[in-house]
């Protein structure tokens, strides 16, 4: 995030909603959703944190990053693999 922070706020919003899907493609099982979106809250966080430190006044106040991110959304975790239903198949 450091390193890319310059870079348009398109390009760097299109990484991380990537990064988001990719990781609850992997850890989005049963009962983990809670898990995960507490890891996209961290990830708006430090969006907000290092999109404000690309000059010496403020870019986003929290209102307008809301709005931000009203027009740019993070995915949110839904479960990709039920266990539950793999148990049943074990059985």
């Amino acid at each position: 995030m450091k390193i890319n922070r310059n870079k348009d706020i398109h390009i760097i919003m299109d990484r991380f909603r990537r990064l988001l899907i990719g990781y609850c493609n992997y850890y989005c099982i049963t009962d983990n959703t809670q898990s995960v979106n507490k890891f996209r809250d961290k990830i708006g966080y430090l969006l907000f944190k290092w999109l404000n430190r690309r000059s010496q006044r403020k870019s986003f106040t929290r209102g307008k990053f809301r709005l931000f991110l009203n027009k740019y959304p993070l995915p949110y975790a839904r479960v990709k693999i039920n266990i539950y239903d793999l148990r049943k198949g074990i059985d």
